[in-house]
């Protein structure tokens, strides 16, 4: 039998009861999903009640912005390829690694990717990768830099920028090299030294790690956790060790790369349903369950459905209450990811399950990182004793990665106690009902403004539509001249005509801050005739979030 046959995920015993089903098929073939039987009639009302609360805006894309889009990509292509003959025939200049024509050969790394990124991201790419200096903290530091061969390379001028920080996870605003954390921080390197040097089954396990471990399962309401170095990895590395070959994987289309990596690397069969779109999860599942696996025509071992809290480039909040319905209708699993959604959502700060006011213990598999709210790096993966014991003796993070620096862990220890009121103050409650109100306040004034936005109105990821990639230069380059720092994103990390600048929201953004960067970007978008949106003011206020005074 192999190591994925017989591995360990939240029982039946521990959710629905002592009868052995995989994904709604008993032992005998005959479909058992609970489609047919309803022991209680659930009211639809009070089924329902999140969503009377649950706002979100997806403005479609302007057809005079989407041709426009086109016929540009179309130029740059266009004369990117006469560049390329140029070259060939010995006439254009070479200022990049070419790759030599060998007889016999096909060309090892000369692909669209190249082409693409010298002809049409070089040209803009100034506006990414920027130098910065510091800590991301409200404000940053860009360290200045210039080009004179049109962006084929950079020099640094040797001066610097202070500008807004609207361009790094920062949720909770725990990124600072001063207070309690940091002072923690010093101490535990101090005592324990800069690194472990060794994995966690080969000595690197420390007192420290074990108190955290117990303290993350502690903040997000389950049986155990087990922590990993990076967070990139929790999902890459974790997710083959839960699923594998004649199991199914249900993933949103808009997942991140390291769960979609995870996936892949799992050997599972993968499906994608439409984002958020629970009526085309709900199709797969069917689907899944009445044709059984291809060719074989078996049971799926396991259909895992894997989602994320928060998604990082749509602003967009899973819609957990539905996802969780399905889940237990079709006798599926649930992998929830809250990178971006733990710390920065809910009243308690502790994510998308708080924010809906569910049980965590209905979530099997709780993924998330320390990189967005915690100010430390790595991630979790939190759920029943049995899940995480199996973790720790198969993931592959445990086993070939390094355990996470002593100083890392005490930053998400130290932060981590204040979010739960252990410091005895009222930090952290402080801290998230001001990511609220300035996420809240922030997206109504843009909106108002008519600027198209993509989200939810809780979702402290904001991003502002511009469509065009000469438009999200443009407003980069503005931006920092302005002193504002925010990210902007094109294709192929969107779709080619939703190009986007994503503003990042944080509680240590005071509203003198906010104001500035609302007054900058109006002023950029009267520049750039980029406020598209022909929807209703919003109905949703600041002004129902009660922020705590300091003490």
């Amino acid at each position: 039998m192999s190591m994925v046959e017989t591995i360990y995920m939240p029982s039946e015993n521990d959710f629905r009861g002592k009868t052995k089903k995989f994904n709604g098929v008993q032992n005998g073939g005959k479909i058992s999903n609970g489609c047919h039987k309803k022991t209680k009639q659930v009211d639809e009302e009070t089924e329902k009640a999140w969503e009377k609360d649950f706002c979100e805006t997806f403005e479609e894309t302007p057809m005079l912005a989407a041709i426009s889009t086109y016929i540009g990509y179309l130029i740059l292509v266009a004369v990117g390829h006469v560049r390329e003959f140029l070259k060939s025939i010995g006439i254009g200049v070479v200022k990049c690694v070419a790759e030599p024509k060998i007889p016999g050969f096909v060309p090892l790394y000369q692909t669209w990717e190249s082409f693409y990124s010298w002809y049409v991201y070089r040209r803009i790419q100034d506006c990414f990768c920027r130098p910065v200096s510091g800590v991301p903290g409200a404000k940053m530091v860009v360290i200045d830099r210039e080009s004179n061969d049109h962006r084929w390379s950079f020099q640094y001028t040797g001066g610097h920028s202070t500008v807004l920080n609207f361009g790094s996870y920062n949720y909770l605003g725990f990124s600072q090299n001063s207070g309690p954390c940091a002072e923690e921080v010093e101490q535990t390197i101090k005592n324990y030294g800069v690194s472990v040097c060794g994995s966690r089954q080969e000595l690197g396990y420390l007192d420290l790690h074990k108190q955290m471990d117990r303290l993350v399962a502690d903040y997000l309401g389950v049986e155990d956790a087990y922590t990993v170095p990076m967070g990139f990895a929790t999902n890459s590395m974790n997710i083959p060790s839960l699923v594998g070959k004649g199991c199914l994987i249900l993933s949103d289309e808009l997942n991140h790369a390291s769960l979609i990596l995870g996936c892949r690397l799992s050997g599972a069969k993968i499906k994608t349903f439409k984002h958020n779109c629970m009526k085309d999860l709900e199709k797969n599942l069917r689907e899944a369950i009445v044709d059984k696996q291809p060719r074989t025509h078996r049971p799926w071992k396991k259909i895992l459905i894997v989602v994320e809290g928060v998604y990082s480039m749509e602003g967009s909040i899973v819609k957990l209450p539905e996802v969780l319905r399905l889940k237990k209708k079709y006798k599926a699993y649930l992998y929830l990811d809250e990178a971006h959604s733990i710390g920065a959502i809910g009243p308690h700060g502790k994510g998308v399950v708080d924010y809906f006011g569910l049980n965590p213990r209905d979530v099997d598999i709780m993924m998330g990182t320390f990189t967005k709210s915690f100010g430390a790096v790595g991630g979790y993966i939190g759920g029943s004793q049995a899940l995480v014991n199996h973790l720790r003796l198969y993931s592959h993070s445990a086993i070939y990665s390094s355990s996470m620096a002593p100083g890392v862990a005490q930053q998400i220890v130290s932060s981590m106690n204040i979010m739960l009121g252990r410091d005895g103050t009222r930090e952290g409650e402080k801290r998230i009902q001001q990511l609220k109100w300035n996420t809240r306040y922030f997206r109504r004034r843009l909106q108002e403004m008519g600027f198209i936005l993509y989200g939810n109105k809780d979702s402290p990821v904001v991003p502002l539509l511009m469509f065009m990639p000469s438009k999200i230069a443009k407003f980069s380059r503005e931006s920092l001249n302005r002193g504002m720092g925010v990210v902007v994103v094109g294709f192929p990390a969107t779709p080619m005509t939703k190009c986007r600048a994503r503003f990042c929201l944080s509680a240590s953004h005071t509203k003198e801050m906010l104001d500035e960067a609302l007054q900058i970007t109006s002023d950029i978008g009267d520049l750039l005739a980029i406020k598209y949106s022909k929807a209703e003011p919003p109905s949703y206020s600041e002004n129902d979030v009660p922020l705590v005074e300091d003490s």
